[in-house]
């Protein structure tokens, strides 16, 4: 599947909890149709303490279905024929 939303563009998401939220996409996942969006789907995980890490309660960013999000020039765009305010 070739993705319209590439590494770096600004999207909007459109469904879901996140729903209006608006960020750079940080990686697509082009294998399981996800894209990773800078300061959506933060979720905390508990990591142990290691040689590299110090560990602890780590929050980062989580990958969401493609199908959620939109280009923002696109969406803005859909907005304007539908005559909605952004």
């Amino acid at each position: 599947m070739s993705a319209i939303i590439k590494k770096g563009d600004e999207v909007v998401v459109i469904t879901g909890s996140a729903r209006g939220s608006r960020g750079r996409v940080l990686e697509v996942l082009p294998r399981t149709e996800r894209v990773v969006v800078e300061g959506i789907n933060i979720r905390k995980r508990h990591t142990r303490k290691t040689e590299k890490s110090e560990g602890g309660i780590i929050e980062r960013e989580f990958p969401i279905h493609i199908s959620n999000v939109m280009e923002a020039k696109r969406f803005e765009e859909r907005a304007k024929r539908k005559g909605a305010a952004v």
